[in-house]
């Protein structure tokens, strides 16, 4: 749980640290910012398995790690970069809260994972807490964008819910190394097309920008993948899927901090709520397959 507690904890910042790169004059685009960040990753990622010198991943594990590809390598940061546009980041951060009931159904679907159904309770409620928040905050509609970051939520818990599963016998660290290396091949030309296209903007982008890149790069799409797979390798994907119900709290204080978004007392009394159903969650019985 501490494990994914510390996951959970890098990967809060991420919308807030997504929209310094995407937002203002001297922003990047959405797709450089989701796709780039990727490849900058993957570089950090070969270097750590030949460093480890790592065997090759075993043919078996292919399916799961396209699946982490897919969810958490583009899915999630390229429609979540496209959010973050238009979304202030406290807003996109609560929407996300969904995501340990999604990746908990995953589990399910996906791993052979039995929660009980006072476990299904607990999620479910932790998820309509949350999005009772997202529409109190939002006077009660949806954005526009809200549609890509539910997408960018399934896919993301679909990535999760695979690599912690492949986690158990693969690793943390050799799960998110090689799902980024099996991304990069056909994010290279991509990333380069869109660098050719928009070097103007590339070249004229404000430090705040490129210090979002970073840490987007860095801590979500790689270090903060070591905590969390190796946490759900040990704990269970939907057990300690549930930590991310304090994600989007952690979030919109990163918000406050990174962006100067106002932070509302309402926020804090559902922080206090969702943490009560992340405690109780936990105590409920998860059978593991």
């Amino acid at each position: 749980m501490l494990l994914g507690l510390i996951g959970v904890a890098i990967f809060s910042l991420t919308l807030p640290f997504t929209r310094l790169a995407v937002s203002g004059d001297g922003g990047l685009s959405p797709m450089f910012v989701a796709l780039g960040r990727a490849l900058a990753a993957a570089v950090l990622a070969g270097g750590w398995l030949y460093w480890k010198r790592a065997p090759l991943p075993p043919r078996a594990a292919l399916p799961a790690l396209v699946m982490v590809a897919i969810g958490c390598v583009i899915g999630f940061p390229w429609l979540t970069s496209v959010a973050m546009r238009s979304l202030p980041a406290a807003h996109g951060a609560v929407l996300v809260g969904v995501l340990p009931l999604a990746t908990a159904m995953f589990a399910a679907l996906l791993g052979g994972e039995k929660p009980s159904a006072g476990f299904w309770i607990m999620a479910i409620l932790g998820s309509v807490l949350v999005i009772g928040f997202a529409l109190r905050q939002s006077g009660g509609s949806l954005h526009a964008a809200d549609l890509a970051i539910f997408v960018a939520v399934l896919l993301a818990a679909m990535g999760y819910a695979a690599g912690g599963r492949l986690s158990q016998t693969l690793g943390g660290q050799q799960t998110i190394c090689w799902a980024l290396i099996l991304a990069a091949p056909p994010l290279l030309p991509v990333v380069g097309w869109l660098a050719w296209q928009e070097s103007a903007r590339i070249a004229h982008a404000s430090a705040a920008a490129w210090t979002g890149f970073a840490y987007v790069s860095v801590f979500s799409m790689f270090i903060g993948f070591f905590f969390w797979y190796r946490g759900m390798a040990l704990g269970g994907v939907a057990r300690v899927g549930q930590v991310q119900l304090v994600q989007p709290f952690l979030s919109v204080l990163g918000a406050t901090v990174v962006l100067g978004e106002a932070l509302e007392w309402q926020t804090l009394i559902f922080a206090i709520a969702v943490i009560g159903v992340v405690g109780t969650g936990r105590k409920m019985q998860v059978k593991r397959g």
